[in-house]
């Protein structure tokens, strides 16, 4: 079970909302990940994946739910999801697999791709966002799953 402690948004920072990220805005943004390569990311910070959906870039997400879903491999304690703040530049909304700038939305000009949610690109239908450059994203802090305290039955 996952759950992100109430917290005071940075100052220009924009709450998710289900509408397209706007251009030049700042959105605290989700990634998730093994515990040993947040610490490599606290230490070293972001680096751009080889490929993906949307190609080369860093994949987050706006939605918690979506972020807390990965490594999908990996059992639920052994994830950690790292909160950032993004500014986003100049969004591209990719929102079908054959879309023209699907991977090369970077050299067509943009900072971010946008991945809508309920598309058909995603199959959890959350959205995902690809940013670029790795300087747009500073981390915040990281978010644990709260276990679940287990259920005592009295028998009196």
């Amino acid at each position: 079970m996952w759950a992100e402690d109430d917290f005071t948004l940075p100052s220009g920072v924009v709450r998710l909302g289900q509408t397209e990220p706007q251009d030049g805005y700042t959105y605290i943004m989700y990634h998730g990940t093994t515990k040993q390569a947040a610490n490599q990311i606290l230490n070293t910070g972001f680096r751009q994946s080889a490929g993906g959906m949307l190609g080369r870039g860093v994949y987050l997400s706006r939605d918690l739910q979506k972020a807390s879903r990965y490594p999908l491999e990996l059992p639920e304690n052994q994830r950690v999801v790292i909160r950032v703040k993004v500014n986003v530049g100049k969004v591209k909304r990719i929102d079908n697999q054959y879309h023209p700038l699907r991977t090369t939305w970077h050299e067509n000009g943009y900072d971010t791709a946008w991945v809508p949610p309920n598309c058909g690109m995603v199959k959890s239908g959350l959205e995902e966002d690809c940013v670029w450059d790795p300087n747009r994203i500073t981390v915040l802090d990281f978010i644990q799953p709260k276990m679940q305290q287990p259920q005592c039955h009295s028998r009196w």
